[in-house]
């Protein structure tokens, strides 16, 4: 069974590390916040100025005045910082954050990642996200396998505009964990329930299949 919004996160912060500087992009992304391990103590980062992003508010605790780079409305953890988006984007740009997480259009197996244009379509525009996969030092994918056609977003090359080329380290999909390897996209998790047939039927890059791809424990 394919996974929803929330289990693509809950696996992808599983990738989190004790002491990590993080910045999630929109959409997915931001759902790993509610989902980083007890105990663990990571710092998340916001392009429009903000250190120690907490998990999302409960209904009736928003303040509007307290967004993330998407315009939700967020929590902050103790011991938060707010600064200018310039300050933001120095940290960005200066190599200090450890790992960013990115939803996606598509990615192709080398690693590009077209996540910010579809000719034609209203988007919200590039962002942050082209200084975080020229400067982040590790950059997760989290997206669905296809698109809402049932075309493969897994690509041998990516169709649409370029977010950034040979960045892309792992995709975490409604379907499976891939690495980005030379050789192509390596299975290295599928979501419970699912077959390995069912990834190679919906991968339409380069995939290598092991002789074992065990289940995701979420």
């Amino acid at each position: 069974m394919a996974l929803d919004k929330n289990g693509i996160a809950k696996r992808i912060a599983q990738e989190l590390r004790d002491g990590f500087y993080v910045n999630l992009g929109i959409g997915i992304p931001t759902l790993v916040a509610n989902y980083i391990p007890e105990g663990m103590e990571v710092v998340l980062q916001s392009e429009n100025g903000l250190l120690g992003i907490g998990p999302f508010p409960l209904a009736g605790e928003e303040d509007p005045d307290l967004i993330n780079a998407g315009k939700q409305t967020i929590t902050y953890t103790k011991g938060a910082a707010f600064f200018d988006s310039s300050t933001s984007f120095a940290m960005i740009r200066g190599g200090h954050i450890d790992l960013t997480v990115l939803g996606a259009f598509e990615v192709s197996d080398q690693g590009d990642i077209a996540s910010w244009k579809i000719p034609g379509k209203m988007v919200k525009g590039m962002g942050g996200a082209m200084d975080l996969v020229a400067s982040a030092k590790n950059i997760i994918v989290a997206m669905t396998h296809t698109d809402p056609k049932g075309n493969s977003k897994l690509l041998p090359q990516c169709s649409l505009p370029l977010t950034g080329v040979g960045c892309v380290k792992k995709i975490v999909t409604d379907l499976a964990v891939l690495e980005v390897t030379p050789e192509g996209f390596l299975l290295l998790e599928r979501a419970p329930g699912v077959s390995v047939e069912e990834i190679v039927q919906k991968t339409a890059g380069k995939l290598i299949v092991p002789d074992e791809a065990p289940e995701m424990k979420i």
